[in-house]
Formats: structure tokens, sequence, C-alpha cells
């Protein structure tokens, strides 16, 4: 220890006056004298080991069997995802190249910005085959020249979008992706009955501008009404309470958002565009615009695409890609859309519309309009009715092929974490053997250091697979867990992209590792996916509330072993969210032996505490670290309770002064027990849940009817509450709520 010894004077200045007392050498620790007695000097290595060391691991981590030292970076909310991801790659590729040893491998693993990635480059695809779409199939009643004035509402809707969706501070997160995919399709309605009605009153004689201002001005309440019915449908959805409307409140805002876009752009740049360019007549392609304009696309287009692809630019890359996309689309129109839409105009729409006009003429006859009229309301009735009887299976959320797969090891309660460590290399070796299937494998070759060439397999399904004992191995959708946990384990698969998986199905490799796993001796397993949407619990939730505990622990294991004895198809693995068994030692203090000793149980507390966890008692200094010096009994008495009990509590007499030592054993009896971890509360009512995963995805709802019969038989106590909750509490949740929507939007689009 480094002590301060004040100040001193010297010409005028003061110079402060420290004493080094800090270790240099953990070979000076063992030189302390403890004790000193007659001459006699006992230094503190000749009675304790003394070692620069590791502290007990608390955690192990393995990827691809390989020790490893994991690092979770979290995002600030709020922040950009792919900024920050790229500052991270760039910072460590930095670092690889200036600061770490050559030898040093660094992995990045459960990187989201892939996926989110992945789906705003399926928006921009989305956006630009719309535009591609809607202008080939509006041009074959509209020409091509309208019909580009119809495609320009798509960008036009989705650059205003992102200006109001950031103003109003909202982040391109999964559900904000999702709306706007979903809203692609509802971006041109107003702007094709825009241009179809001024094109009709310029075919009809009237100027350009005339037939602008006159067509919006025929359509603009009731392309306003409609849009305003359709942002109806979405307004309830607004008042979605709880967590699921906090996830789901991004899709209608965003809809919303979108179509009132595509409502200005309708009303105000569509009929700008066709005042100034509009033209009745079709005009064909003129090989200038063919040829030249569209080669010298088609060439820019393939140079900036390779440009983009091999000097890994991607903005350069999708700039060629539109480019080449556009410049092959006016071949294309040349030689064969032009072509086809003139034979559509001149010969395939006469005949449909004089067939349509004989199918009106022959509904609107006599009697029929009633009979239409009452048979679409039956079919309206006649659809609940087979809905009634015959229900489909409802999904909460849609199947998902898994990013990853998480296989939960658990051992009883207390096991250590070297014991845990093993059980789960079992594991982990059974699901290397899944991963091994030739199915997913491919043989590549390697290049030796010395010349010679290796072949070995390499899994193309497969990014990495994680395994970590002990500490953040909890499983995240059941919540934090603020307890040690040297008795819990996971493995973590992660899978490649959907598009690199060659069409196999991550689905099926979970149910193989499903498979694998079982029948682990003395090991509960878990086999799960990462979730679709927010946490909801688990599929089959039955809470036990009371208020005797051990008697509300002791219910819930009975009404485990019913339900496992019935014997349910596709119920995983019924577990308590309990941890029973957990062994425990208590020390039972005679407190009137205390008192005639004047120890008080804190001072027995804090013997036994500091000769099991140590005590810290100063610090030694390398370099810029600082390492605790801790001090704490040997392994061989530490885990012995009756060295422990043996061992003598040092305290002050408080009533002469005197330093007294007393052993444990005149104070206090050990007893050998097992107790519970902790019991959750809900509505200040204590519970125990009985909880299991479903196998079958597909068939959830069937199984979890299945175990609530299968309850039904049992013999319930009157001192208990029961109830089902979990995944199937907040499906019957959210369908209420939908439905009171769905009447909601009904009455709204009536009002308008």
């Amino acid at each position: 220890v480094s002590v301060s010894g004040g100040e001193v004077l010297l010409d005028g200045l003061r110079r402060s006056i420290s004493v080094d007392g800090e270790f240099n050498d953990p070979e000076d620790v063992r030189q302390i004298i403890v004790k000193q007695e007659n001459l006699d000097i006992v230094r503190l290595g000749e009675i304790a080991d003394v070692a620069f060391t590791y502290v007990e691991p608390t955690s192990y981590a393995r990827e691809f069997g390989q020790p490893v030292v994991m690092l979770d970076i979290i995002k600030r909310s709020g922040r950009n995802l792919l900024v920050a991801s790229d500052s991270v790659n760039a910072l460590l590729h930095r670092f690889e190249r200036d600061v770490f040893p050559k030898d040093l491998t660094v992995t990045i693993t459960g990187d989201l910005s892939d996926q989110t990635r992945t789906q705003v480059d399926e928006l921009e695809n989305s956006i630009i085959f719309g535009v591609l779409l809607v202008v080939g199939v509006l041009m074959f009643f509209l020409g091509l020249r309208n019909a580009v004035f119809v495609g320009i509402a798509i960008p036009m809707s989705m650059l205003l979008s992102f200006i109001l969706l950031n103003a109003l501070g909202y982040t391109l997160n999964m559900m904000v992706l999702f709306a706007l995919v979903l809203a692609l399709g509802m971006l041109v309605d107003n702007g094709i009955v825009v241009i179809e009605n001024t094109h009709r009153l310029m075919s009809e004689g009237q100027s350009p501008i005339r037939a602008a201002k006159n067509g919006i001005g025929e359509v603009a309440w009731p392309i306003i009404a409609s849009t305003a019915t359709t942002v109806a449908v979405f307004v309830p959805l607004l008042l979605w309470p709880g967590m699921m409307g906090e996830f789901m409140k991004f899709l209608p805002i965003t809809l919303m958002v979108v179509l009132a876009s595509s409502l200005f752009v309708g009303l105000v740049i569509n009929p700008m565009l066709a005042s100034r360019y509009m033209k009745v007549e079709q005009e064909g392609p003129t090989r200038f615009l063919t040829f030249k304009v569209g080669g010298w696309m088609t060439a820019l287009g393939a140079v900036f695409s390779l440009a983009g692809h091999f000097g890994d630019m991607k903005a350069l890359f999708t700039l060629g890609n539109l480019a080449l996309a556009f410049g092959l689309f006016g071949y294309l129109n040349h030689y064969v859309l032009y072509p086809a839409s003139v034979r559509f105009q001149e010969r395939t729409m006469p005949r449909l519309e004089e067939r349509y006009r004989v199918f009106l003429q022959w509904v609107l006859a006599g009697g029929r309009p009633k009979w239409m009229f009452l048979g679409t309301i039956g079919l309206l009735f006649l659809s609940f009715i087979l809905t009634g009887m015959f229900p489909p299976n409802t999904l909460f959320f849609p199947v998902n092929e898994p990013l990853y797969v998480n296989v939960f090891i658990e051992k009883p309660v207390g096991t250590d974490i070297n014991e845990t460590d093993a059980t789960t290399r079992e594991v982990e070796r059974r699901v290397f053997e899944v991963l091994a299937d030739p199915r997913y494998n491919d043989m590549v070759t390697d290049t030796l250091p010395d010349g010679s060439v290796v072949e070995r397999s390499q899994n193309f399904m497969v990014s990495s697979v994680i395994a970590q004992v002990g500490e953040g191995t909890s499983d995240p959708m059941a919540g934090p867990s603020f307890d040690a946990t040297p008795h819990k384990g996971r493995v973590q698969v992660s899978f490649v992209k959907y598009a690199e998986r060659r069409g196999l199905r991550s689905l099926h490799v979970m149910e193989e590792i499903r498979q694998a796993v079982r029948g682990v001796p003395g090991v509960s397993v878990v086999v799960d996916k990462d979730a679709a949407g927010p946490p909801v619990g688990k599929a089959i939730n039955l809470e036990i509330k009371g208020d005797d505990v051990l008697a509300l622990i002791e219910e819930g294991e009975k009404v485990r072993r019913f339900l496992d004895d019935q014997h349910i198809a596709m119920v995983e693995e019924l577990k308590l969210d309990v941890e029973l068994g957990k062994p425990e030692m208590p020390i039972e203090i005679d407190r009137a032996k205390a008192r005639r000793y004047n120890v008080s149980t804190y001072a027995i507390g804090d013997a036994l505490r500091t000769a099991l966890y140590g005590r810290e008692v100063s610090t030694y200094k390398q370099g810029e670290d600082d390492y605790p010096v801790n001090i704490r009994l040997k392994d061989e008495y530490r885990y012995d309770p009756e060295a422990l009990t043996s061992m003598r509590v040092t305290f002050r007499d408080q009533t002469n002064g005197q330093i007294r030592q007393v052993p444990i054993s005149a104070l206090a009896t050990p007893r050998y027990t097992s107790t519970f971890s902790a019991v959750k509360r809900k509505d200040l009512k204590r519970m125990v849940q009985v909880q299991s995963n479903v196998t079958d995805e597909f068939q959830k709802e069937q199984v979890v009817n299945n175990v609530i019969a299968a309850f039904a038989n049992y013999p319930k106590d009157p001192r208990f509450t029961y109830a089902f909750t979990g995944e199937l509490e907040e499906q019957a949740k959210q369908m209420s709520f939908l439905s009171t929507a769905l009447m909601i939007a009904v009455f709204l689009i009536f009002m308008i």
C-alpha cells in the first residue's frame, strides 16, 4: 500500500511525500511476517499457498468446440444499427491489423445488422420490381408513357413516406420495413384513377392542362374517400394494448403514412406530370430510343455492376443494376411489349369489353339483381358457419424458419459448473453429429504451409455453433435471470442467410437436433428457436396460485406428474418454473451460548463467508493493472463441513475488551437439507407455473386444447387457483381485440 506522508517545503516548493509499500512481486507477499514470538518469525508463505492465478470460472464459452472469450455488444436505443455494425467491424479490422497478435482469431456472430440489410435490400428490390411490373401491366391499357406516370407514384410515395417517418422519429425497424413492403401494392390505385381519367378527357379533345384540372376535379373526392376508408381499417390498431400493441403499432402508423403520401402524389404529382407530358396517341419506340439510349444504359449498367461487384461498392452495384434493368427493358419493349400492347388494345380489349357488357345485361335483367344480392349475403353467412364448423388451426405468429436454434441444458440446482460443462460437451457432441450429415456439408480443399493439399468437410448451413456454461445461459424469452446458474448450459446453432441454405430448411435441422439430444442422463434438455414476435410465454403455461409456498410447490409437482402420465403427444417437456432440490446447509446458532460468549450472529456469518469466498485485503499492481489480493481457506478445508465448523471465530469481548476465539461448533450446528430457488408473485399472490414447449408449431392450438382437456380430470385443491395463460392467454386477448377492431373499422368505413 502506498501511504501519503504529507508535504515538505524545499526552496519555496512543496513536495508531497509518499511511502511506497506496494508489492513488486508475488514473492514479496510470501515474505510477509504474520507472527513473531521469542525471536521466532512466521511468514505467510509458511502457513499458506500464495499464487498469482485466475479466479474460479463462473462461465465457459466455446465456438465450434474451441475455447473463446465472448464479448456482447449492445446497440444504444434509437441509434442506427447499420452504422453501429459498420463501426464495430472497422474498429476490429484496424485492431487486427495494428494491435492484435497474428495468431488471434476474431469472429463476429449473431450480427443482427445482416438481417436488417437483407430486409432493406428486399424493400429496394420490391420498389424496383413494383415499378417495372406496374409499367409493364398498365402499358397494355394506357400506353408506355402514361404507365410511367403511374409507376413514378411508387418511388415518389416511398420517398415522401421516409421523410414523414423520419420527422415522426421512427426508425426502419422490422415492423416498419414489413409495412412498407405491404403498402407497395396500394400505392398506385390513386395514380391509375387520375391518369386514366385525364387520358379519357384528352382523348375527348381537351387540352392537357384543362384535362388535368377537370380530371382531378372529377375524381378527387372519390379517391380521397377511397384512401380514407383504407386508412380507417388501420386506425383501431393504434389502440392495441399491452406489449403486443407496442410491437405492432408501427404497422398501422407506417401504412397510414404511406397511404397519405400516395394520396398526395395522386392528387398533386400525377396531374402535374400529365399536364406537361401526356399524349393521347400512343407512340411506338423509336430506334434511337431503343438502340442509342437503351444501348448506352445497358453498357454503363454492365460496367457499373462489375465495378461495384469486384470493388465491393454496393451503391455503384445497385446503380449499375438499375441502368442495366432499364436498358434491357427498352429492348424488351421495342420487340415484345409494344407490339403485344397494340394487339391487346386493338383485338383483345374490345372482345373483353363486349363479353363484360353481355354479362352485365344478363345479371341486370328481370329479378336477377335481387337474387345476386341475396346470394352474396348468403355466401357471407355460409362462410361464418363453415368457419365455426371446421375451425382452422390458429397460430399466434407464423412459423418462421429459425435464424438460430438454442439447446438449453439444465442439471439439478447446486451442480458444479465443471460437471455442467461435461454434460454440455456431450450435448455439443450430439449436435455436431447432426451437423456432420453429408446433406449439410461440402468437401473443400485446404493448402497446408508445407504445400500439401488436404480435403475436409465444411458445413454450408451453419455460421457458428456456440456453447456456453454458467452465466448468460438462461432462456432470453423467459426474462433475465439474476441468480448464479452454474447448473445451466446452452448450445446455440446459428444458420446462414436463407438464400444461402440451398433449399434446405432449418426447421428440419432443429427437429433432428431435438431428436439427437434426447436421453442425456440426469439433465433436462429443451430445444427452442428464435421467436417471430414479442415474448408471450410458453405454449403450455399453467399458473397455480396460493399462499403456502411449500404446499404450492408440492401441488405444482403433482400437476406436472399428472400431466406427464397422460402422455400427450407433441408436448416437449413439462417442468416447473421453480428450481427444486437446491442443496443447502443452514447453520443453526444456539443463541443462548452465543449470548454467553458475547458472539454476534454477524461475526459467525462473516467468518464463514470469509473462509468460503475470501476477503480482499489489498491489491497487487502490475504495470497499469490492479489485481485484488484475496485471502481464504484452502479448498481441502473450505469444502470440508467439519473443518468449517471447527474454525474459530475471533472477536472482541464487549465486557472486558479482550480478543477471544471460540470454535463455531461450540455455538452452532450444521444441517443438511434442500430448498427452492425462488417463488414468483402475480397480483400479490405466490405462484408456480407448469410449462412446456410444443414440438409441432402447426398443431400448437390442438396440443394445448388436449392438455386443457386432460387437466379437467385432475382433482383440484380448493386452496389453489389454476389458470392456463402464456401464449394461449395472449392469443385469446389479441383475438378479442382484433374482433373489436374489426367492428370499429367496419363502422368507420360505413361513416365515411
